[in-house]
């Protein structure tokens, strides 16, 4: 093979293969996405959130994750966080308004989001997060969940032990999921009734949830906390309308619905903003 062949064959590898990641400019925001085919972090200048004083009937979990949230942004022990439970009702509302909280106490701290199927890039984030010690990051992943034939868990590993590097000490992993355990009961049942030693079969995929060191369950509202909900939207933002007939019109909108959250409660403000003609 001569010389100007393999010219040609250095020049093509060098086409095909992604150039390498530039240093991010963590000082660019406070919030970042992660991209991959190329790796990138993508700063968010606005990030879309409430205000933590809007999140209503979730005092617990709010307040036990600020607190850790806060311990972690100055330097101190924090658990990782799972967030699940009923679909709504303000789980990864309350990851973004938690880290807004922090930041107005004057504490440093980023925020960034990772897709679900971009998983398997995780470890190549952790260094590139590990090599800024002056920072310290929230690893956000919203909406997790597995399926029966899904290895993205694996990945998911490397974030919450961190293998023999362990996890970087100025990383914390938070996740929201519809599921305590991260995978359909369902398929934990077929895999227990199938296997031949079920009390092994599931207990890889399980015990993942078994790895945060904070459970925070979100449970579905009642029609008080509905109604409370939309009363601090309409407060905080202006929009003037009596009590009886905010009930009636909200009333109303669940039952078209058909059921009530955090989410109904805020589709339902953003219809009567926009009636009322107050932008948002």
């Amino acid at each position: 093979m001569d010389d100007q062949t393999l010219k040609r064959i250095a020049e093509a590898l060098e086409r095909i293969a992604p150039a390498p990641m530039a240093a991010p400019d963590f000082d660019a925001a406070d919030a970042f996405v992660w991209h991959v085919t190329p790796d990138r972090l993508v700063p968010v200048p606005r990030v879309n959130r409430v205000a933590i004083e809007l999140l209503v009937g979730i005092n617990r979990s709010r307040d036990t994750l600020l607190e850790n949230t806060r311990q972690f942004a100055r330097g101190l022990p924090a658990n990782n966080a799972l967030l699940w439970g009923a679909r709504g009702m303000g789980k990864s509302s309350l990851v973004k308004a938690a880290h807004a909280a922090v930041l107005a106490e004057g504490l440093a701290l980023k925020i960034v989001e990772l897709q679900r199927e971009d998983l398997p890039s995780v470890g190549r984030l952790l260094n590139i997060l590990r090599d800024a010690p002056q920072h310290r990051f929230v690893l956000f992943c919203d909406d997790l969940s597995f399926s029966h034939d899904d290895q993205h868990y694996k990945s998911l590993k490397a974030v919450l032990d961190g293998g023999i590097e362990g996890r970087p000490d100025n990383v914390i992993f938070y996740a929201t999921s519809n599921r305590r355990h991260l995978m359909p009961r369902d398929m934990i049942e077929n895999e227990r009734s199938s296997a031949i030693n079920p009390s092994e079969a599931v207990e890889e995929k399980v015990s993942l949830s078994d790895r945060f060191g904070l459970w925070l369950g979100f449970h579905p509202c009642d029609q008080d906390e509905y109604l409370s909900m939309i009363r601090g939207y309409c407060d905080a933002h202006g929009v003037e309308i009596d009590d009886d007939t905010l009930r009636a019109e909200a009333i109303e909108w669940q039952a078209t619905r058909g059921g009530r959250s955090g989410r109904v409660a805020w589709q339902f403000f953003t219809d009567l903003a926009g009636r009322k003609g107050v932008a948002l």
